[in-house]
C-alpha cells in the first residue's frame, strides 16, 4: 500500500514586481494558512516517509513549513526542477521513480497538481487552493505500478475548513 499526499504551495504575494514567478515568496494570507495546515497536518496527517519539493520559492518554502510539524528533517528532503508547473507525465515520472518509500508528500503548483489528483483517481476535484492537501492511497507495491485510475481518495483539506 502505498500513499501519496499532493500539497499545494501557500498563497504568494504579489508585492515584489521585481521577482519573477519562480521567485514570489509566501505572502501575509500564506503564512497565516500555513499555521492553521501546519498545525492539523502535524496533528492529523501521517507524517511521510518522502518529501518532494518543486524548486519554486513558495513551494520549497510550504515542504519546509510543513516538514516542521511533521518533524521531518528538511536535510531528508528532495527538491526537483521538474515540479514547477509540471504536467501530469511529468509529475508521474517524478513519482513512479521514488524507491522504497510507502508515504510521499509532493509540494508543487496548479493545475498540474489538480489535475494529477483527478487522473489518479476518480474522486474529481475541481481544484487545490493555495495550502490544501490531498491524500491518496494506492494498492500497489512500487511507485512504478502507479496508474490512471488506480487510486483511492483519503482527505482532501483546505484552509477555510479550519477557522
Amino acid at each position: 500500500m502505498k500513499k501519496l499526499y499532493l500539497v499545494r504551495h501557500a498563497k504568494s504575494s504579489w508585492n515584489f514586481e521585481q521577482l519573477d514567478d519562480f521567485n514570489r515568496p509566501v505572502g501575509k494570507r500564506g503564512r497565516r494558512d500555513l499555521r492553521k495546515m501546519g498545525e492539523f497536518v502535524g496533528s492529523q496527517v501521517k507524517r511521510p516517509d518522502l518529501i518532494i519539493s518543486s524548486t519554486a520559492s513558495r513551494a520549497f518554502y510550504t515542504a519546509l513549513f510543513f516538514a516542521d510539524y511533521w518533524k521531518y528533517p528538511e536535510e531528508d528532503m528532495i527538491i526537483s526542477d521538474v515540479l514547477y508547473h509540471a504536467d501530469v507525465q511529468q509529475f508521474k515520472a517524478v513519482i513512479t521513480e521514488i524507491g522504497p518509500f510507502d508515504t510521499v508528500a509532493v509540494f508543487a503548483h496548479n493545475p498540474g497538481l489538480t489535475m494529477l489528483h483527478n487522473h489518479l483517481c476518480d474522486d474529481f476535484i475541481d481544484n487545490i487552493p493555495t495550502s490544501g492537501i490531498s491524500g491518496l492511497s494506492f494498492d500497489i507495491q512500487n511507485w512504478s505500478d502507479l496508474g490512471e485510475k488506480r487510486g483511492k481518495s483519503l482527505f482532501f483539506h483546505v484552509p477555510k475548513e479550519l477557522n
